[in-house]
């Protein structure tokens, strides 16, 4: 029997005798492939008390979509989070982002904004210390993200590009130079997916990404981020931080043009 009309009755198979529909789309799953492409086939362990991924069930907006990944460590685990993946499996470019951590900031919390083209999981996986990978999931509802018409014209996007914006936010109890401190990043880029079609021309607006993000504290590296087209328009980055009393914060963006934004600001002139 040729392989297609195999395919073809076995579909047909699992509607005649009610088998739950979960088991043909299960048959789809891209995730055992994404896996394999994009972790080198390495064994994943259950995340759960790792890390944690929050979205929104039904999104409102496909093209901003807002995500957070949340480290769940306790205090006395001498393990650290090396760096966390996020993979939304069905969007054309899955690896939406690699975040890894800066040895000494001990990041706990990031959020970002993103862009889910169908329904899909969304994979959070974070690489420990100890040399494994620890996977957790969430399940999004939206459609449409990766080709959404961008937010902003192309005159006015291009008048913004690489403008950076920082933000410093104090926690109740806790001092300028010292404990847990939020922040957050905010570059102005069009992040264009290739997906997008000109309203004017009618044709698809080319691939322009920021794609690589590195942010420090003085000269201690806090964060960085390898961005794809998932990351939605004019990237911003908000994470959760340990001060090590720098008087500065730096951020450094490239993009696949090849820009180069940097900018530098004393923590003071922060919004604390």
């Amino acid at each position: 029997m040729p392989g297609s009309l195999f395919r073809l009755f076995g579909v047909a198979g699992l509607l005649l005798f009610g088998a739950p529909l979960a088991l043909a789309a299960e048959a789809n799953d891209p995730w055992p492939g994404l896996v394999q492409d994009i972790f080198n086939n390495r064994p994943m362990n259950d995340g759960n008390d790792v890390i944690a991924i929050e979205m929104p069930f039904r999104a409102e907006d496909a093209a901003i979509v807002p995500v957070t990944l949340r480290t769940k460590l306790s205090p006395g685990d001498s393990r650290q989070v090396l760096n966390i993946t996020l993979v939304i499996d069905q969007n054309p470019a899955p690896m939406a982002a690699k975040f890894q951590l800066g040895p000494d900031a001990k990041v706990s919390e990031i959020s970002t904004r993103v862009r889910v083209n169908n329904y899909t999981d969304v994979h959070a996986v974070a690489e420990l210390s100890d040399g494994k990978l620890y996977m957790t999931k969430t399940y999004v509802k939206a459609s449409g993200g990766c080709s959404a018409p961008a937010a902003k014209n192309a005159d006015e996007a291009k008048g913004r590009l690489g403008q950076m914006r920082y933000r410093q936010f104090g926690k109740a109890g806790e001092g300028p130079a010292s404990g847990a401190r939020e922040a957050q990043i905010m570059i102005g880029h069009p992040n264009n997916s290739g997906l997008q079609m000109d309203q004017v021309t009618q044709l698809y607006v080319p691939a322009f990404f920021v794609n690589a993000l590195r942010l420090w504290q003085d000269d201690s590296l806090v964060l960085t981020m390898e961005g794809g087209i998932s990351i939605s328009e004019d990237p911003n980055i908000r994470f959760t931080y340990v001060s090590n009393g720098a008087k500065h914060f730096r951020a450094e963006a490239k993009d696949t043009e090849g820009h180069v934004f940097q900018r530098e600001w004393k923590i003071d002139d922060s919004g604390i």
